[in-house]
């Protein structure tokens, strides 16, 4: 019954999208990934890091030409022409395997709109199968702080000429505006880069730029916690409360300071920490409600968790980043567990007691 949460990452040529998928492969936690990418050569994915990866079996790992089958190229950067051609049956071809599967990873083309692919989830062949978690945009802050939405434009614009499906004629600067005006989250690359009071104005800038409730991460070459940027999969995940710990990376969390790249300054992470809640029964339309408003007025980057919903015997997930929630049943409630609403989130210098009653 379970749908796999899918994270859309999008962001130009050069904003770090490549080194956030890396990141992200190198520490899944546990987590089975399964990456679309547009180009096997843009992304530079380490061969050995892809063989050692907890999706495909020995006998899918094995063609050191394309890779093991968890890493699937789209040969055509623009996903909303080749959406129905090539991209739905490679979703189907993932979701014939979801038991093997906890989250995927679509990287899109930074000079593709984000749109139509995040349109595509809503399909009958895909939406009882996957669900789109969130929506990512990577933005270089070193290019922004120069007064530029792109490091390298004879690159990208090399990159637009050499892509048929592209539509060449809009102005690089409206599709930015397109990849902030979708994005849930936006995390900020190449921050060491730039003077702490040029990052503060690029960021008052963005906030400016972006739907209310959407939030602002600053990441060092891709050091990312993966909770930030993954989904819920009800179906392995059930232990919400116990995953908490992963976030208080400079508490007490030691096994993952790999993550951290310690020639850095990485001070901002230091907050960023998850609260896990155990509620009643709950009505979910005024629980998201109340969420949506908890998001407004906190620095929230991430809900997650399942409810109980009187009456009803199935179970129902919550997933929220930034401004999207998405809710589904996924499961009926076994009858040896108790029923109780189980929420995680995940932000910075948050108030457990206040956040508990607002929601409670």
């Amino acid at each position: 019954m379970h749908k796999i949460p899918v994270t859309v990452v999008t962001g130009f040529l050069g904003a770090g999208k490549t080194t956030l998928l890396r990141h992200l492969l190198q520490n899944p936690q546990g987590r089975r990934i399964a990456v679309l990418v547009n180009e096997f050569g843009e992304v530079g994915i380490d061969g050995d890091l892809l063989r050692s990866c907890q999706v495909c079996d020995e006998e899918d790992a094995t063609d050191p030409n394309n890779g093991p089958s968890n890493v699937i190229e789209l040969t055509n950067g623009c996903l909303c022409c080749t959406v129905q051609e090539e991209f739905l049956p490679t979703m189907q071809q993932l979701l014939d395997r979801r038991e093997d599967i906890d989250c995927i990873v679509i990287e899109t083309s930074g000079l593709a709109l984000p749109k139509p692919l995040v349109q595509a989830f809503r399909w009958p062949e895909i939406r009882t199968g996957a669900t789109v978690d969130g929506v990512i945009a990577t933005v270089d802050c070193e290019a922004l702080a120069a007064g530029r939405v792109v490091g390298d434009v004879a690159a990208l614009l090399e990159q637009r000429a050499a892509d048929d499906s592209l539509e060449h004629e809009t102005p690089i600067e409206e599709l930015f505006e397109d990849q902030l005006a979708c994005a849930d989250l936006v995390l900020l690359t190449k921050c060491d880069q730039v003077a702490p009071a040029d990052v503060a104005r690029v960021e008052a800038w963005l906030k400016q730029e972006l739907r209310p409730g959407v939030k602002i991460v600053r990441c060092q070459r891709g050091a990312i916690a993966p909770e930030l940027l993954l989904g819920f999969n009800a179906a392995v995940e059930d232990n919400l409360a116990d995953r908490p710990s992963h976030h208080d990376h400079h508490h007490h969390d030691h096994d993952h300071d790999d993550e951290h790249d310690h020639d850095h300054d990485h001070d901002h992470d230091d907050d960023i920490s998850a609260i896990a809640l155990t509620l009643g029964t709950v009505e979910p339309r005024a629980l998201v409600q109340r969420l949506e408003r908890l998001v407004q007025e906190w620095e929230i980057y991430r809900i997650k968790g399942f409810a109980d919903v009187a009456g009803k015997p199935m179970r129902l997930v919550v997933q929220g980043v930034g401004p999207r929630f998405e809710t589904f049943f996924d499961r009926p409630w076994r009858p040896d567990e108790a029923r109780s609403t189980q929420l995680v989130i995940i932000g910075r210098d948050l108030d457990r007691s206040a956040i508990a009653a607002a929601i409670g």
